[in-house]
């Protein structure tokens, strides 16, 4: 798994299969390659497990270079998807369909609805024996009740909408990069193609001192700090939608001016 801003939930699920597990660092498919290369022969069952777009940077994972690595190495590459989904791809495939990626390249791929979906639940998707093997060994999962019909229709629902109206994830990347430029003279490290758009201040205080002076300003940006991210990283994390307008970017993005010269 990846070593930066893994999910408590990936961890725990890690722990519950009593499983050795190694870290990886950051999108350094080299480093996975490492870890493979290191485990005994004997070892048959072996999954590479990264984020598609990571929660906190809003940068992509270098799938095709981890689905080469976990090929050569007989693992199974597992992607976490939810920021992707809907957003990234031509069509709002995500990672996957970025990359030009097939089932053969990454045979589970785990998304939410509760994103862009904009609905409640999750799924993991594969062939049809990963699935019946989850559905009668997965612990978590085995008393856990199926999605209300009403949720499951509007996830339907939502999933037509994404495939038949592309203005949607247009719009909100088109946002992201408006506001990508507009903060580029005083904060250039920011990275385009996502709706995550993080502006790292460092300092703990000082992020909280921005996070206030947008709220101020009718800004609701939460401060990320320590231990969410690692230290002398903590930052104010902007995440775009389609429902904002050109407008609204465009004064956050003075506001920010003026937060971050104070």
């Amino acid at each position: 798994m990846s070593d930066k801003f893994n999910h408590a939930s990936l961890i725990d699920g890690g722990r519950l299969t009593r499983a050795h597990s190694l870290r990886y660092r950051h999108g350094d498919a080299a480093h996975a390659r490492e870890h493979l290369e290191d485990l005994d022969d004997s070892i048959e069952s072996r999954l590479l497990v990264t984020d598609g777009v990571f929660s906190m940077d809003g940068d992509l994972a270098p799938l095709p270079e981890l689905a080469r690595v976990a090929r050569e190495a007989r693992a199974w590459l597992i992607v976490d998807d939810a920021h992707g989904l809907g957003v990234v791809g031509n069509s709002g495939r995500g990672v996957c369909e970025h990359f030009n990626l097939s089932a053969d390249d990454v045979p589970v791929l785990v998304g939410t609805f509760g994103k862009a979906f904009g609905t409640f639940g999750a799924f993991v998707a594969g062939d049809a024996d990963l699935i019946e093997f989850l559905i009668q060994k997965s612990r978590t999962y085995i008393y856990t009740t199926a999605l209300p019909p009403a949720v499951a229709a509007a996830t339907r629902a939502a999933l037509l909408l994404s495939q038949r109206e592309s203005w949607r994830r247009e719009k909100v990347l088109a946002l992201a990069e408006r506001f990508r430029r507009g903060l580029a003279e005083v904060f250039p490290d920011s990275r385009p193609g996502t709706a995550i758009q993080p502006v790292i201040v460092g300092e703990t205080q000082r992020a909280l001192a921005i996070s206030r002076a947008l709220e101020a300003k009718g800004f609701l940006i939460t401060a990320i700090r320590p231990p969410t991210v690692p230290a002398g990283t903590a930052r104010l994390r902007v995440t775009l939608s389609a429902a904002h307008e050109e407008r609204q970017v465009d004064a956050l993005i003075a506001a920010f001016r003026e937060a971050l010269a104070a």
